[in-house]
């Protein structure tokens, strides 16, 4: 019966999704996106341009395109199609804002976020569930950092959040065991990069311009316009690939993955360092799938630098287990033997990772194991859903973390952006440097704040 009512699921959602699934596709075709021509010698113009075609870039972009309707946005994307990268490789989870220091701008854009994400999904008739989310202490000595964590929920203003003992569980996980729960109602899911698209869409209907295949390569100051005047240009940044550009009085970057790399180009520090961690999930088999109704997260150890294994439910009715933190071996590397030795050698001569590898050594080398031994992980899995065994999982899919770090080897929990005004490049440029987890479900209200900061910035 459930096996049967799991496989009606599926189907509704694939029906349901078909015309989300065209619109996706249509982002790639030239109806959608533009694509330069060769024949094109006029560079296009614009007041600002975006950098990044992933779900903060494309949510900011959205945001100055409908607050400014008389000026002229684009945005740039480096691969064929808009978040291909973070933004389509992650749990699809609409955080609540429980995990975050009460008072912090994480805690604030999360919450907000979390009301702007469902109001909007509505409104675009986008699929999602708010099938809830458990963070389950498993033995009494983690009861007292669940409490720490309820404090935070109640102190960030997390809406309808419910501490519960041990014999509740069940009422919403019937096959999970814990001493004592969290339960966030409003915690759900949704396919974060349909979201993007859909970002996408409504920044082109408001007169916005997206190019694909536009891997920046330089930021370049000109004195002269197109028609080589000498006088002071009305466009005076040009923002290159390759032998491609386009022209604008500013820029904002939204680089992830590409983000310190964005900010050397116009003479900003390396610092923050992009350092990529690759996280991979585990499968639950389809006829285990009943074992997980929505989110069970665990309780954090401050010991370590992530959060932990945890059990997330997806759209087409998957069970993602996992993630690890595994260092990847490159910026957008899913897998082992993606390799960029550049990139590699880059990242672990970098003083900070080598501090950051040295402190949590063990926790590494454990992480490196169970990649490898995916059935190690079944134990601790087991903690909190016993009705698991190693013949109910398999491997699944991967995402890279864009992990902002500082050269002390300490990892960057908060939003960076830096513009180098002493320079006359610099000053035109605006990098957000690291929009940390969780920025798919705050991108709406991230975009407000950076929209009002380019306003401020620019003196739009």
């Amino acid at each position: 019966m459930l096996k049967a009512c799991g496989m009606m699921m599926r189907t509704i959602y694939s029906s349901a999704c078909r015309y989300y699934t065209a619109s996706r596709h249509a982002c790639s075709s030239s109806a959608f996106c533009k694509r330069f021509s060769s024949a094109v010698h006029h560079e296009p113009e614009y007041d600002i341009v975006v950098v990044g075609g992933g779900i903060v870039g494309m949510a900011t972009a959205r945001e100055l395109a409908l607050k400014h309707p008389n000026l002229k946005f684009a945005v740039v994307e480096k691969e064929n199609r808009l978040a291909l990268h973070q933004s389509g490789h992650n749990s699809g989870v609409i955080h609540a804002g429980i995990y975050y220091k009460p008072g912090s701008l994480k805690a604030k854009l999360c919450v907000e976020g979390l009301h702007l994400a469902y109001k909007y999904l509505d409104e675009e008739g986008i699929p999602y569930k708010k099938c809830g989310k458990l963070i389950v202490a498993v033995n009494e000595k983690e009861v007292g950092r669940l409490l720490d964590l309820y404090d935070r929920a109640i102190h960030n203003g997390v809406p309808d959040v419910e501490l519960i003992e041990g014999n509740e569980i069940k009422k919403y996980e019937p096959y999970c065991k814990g001493v004592k729960a969290i339960w966030s109602p409003h915690t759900g899911i949704v396919d974060w990069g349909l979201v993007t698209e859909h970002y996408g869409k409504n920044f082109r209907d408001a007169g916005g311009s997206i190019y694909l295949d536009f891997n920046v390569t330089d930021f370049q100051l000109v004195e002269k316009d197109q028609n080589g005047k000498d006088t002071d240009a009305e466009y005076p940044v040009r923002v290159i690939s390759n032998e491609k550009a386009v022209r604008c009085k500013y820029v904002l970057t939204c680089g992830g993955l590409q983000a310190d790399k964005l900010a050397k180009l116009s003479g900003c520090s390396e610092d923050p360092r992009i350092v990529p961690f690759r996280g991979e999930y585990l499968l639950l088999k389809p006829e285990k799938a009943h074992l997980v109704r929505g989110n069970i997260y665990p309780v954090p150890d401050p010991r370590f630098p992530f959060l932990g294994v945890h059990f997330t439910p997806r759209m087409n009715g998957d069970v993602w287990l996992g993630p690890n933190a595994i260092f990847a071996l490159k910026r957008e590397g899913y897998r082992w033997r993606d390799i960029d030795l550049h990139e590699m050698w880059e990242s672990v001569t970098y003083r900070g990772f080598q501090k950051l590898a040295l402190q949590y050594l063990g926790f590494g080398i454990n992480e490196v194991i169970r990649s490898a031994f995916p059935r190690l992980q079944i134990a601790t899995l087991q903690k909190y859903i016993p009705d698991i065994s190693s013949s109910d999982i398999t491997r699944g899919p991967a995402g890279v973390r864009a992990q902002a770090m500082n050269a002390d080897g300490s990892l960057e929990d908060d939003f960076v952006f830096h513009r180098e005004t002493g320079s006359s490049l610099g000053f035109r440029i605006l990098h957000c440097r690291n929009a940390p987890s969780p920025g798919a479900t705050s991108s709406l209200s991230i975009a407000k704040m950076i929209a009002d900061k380019c306003k401020t910035e620019f003196l739009l």
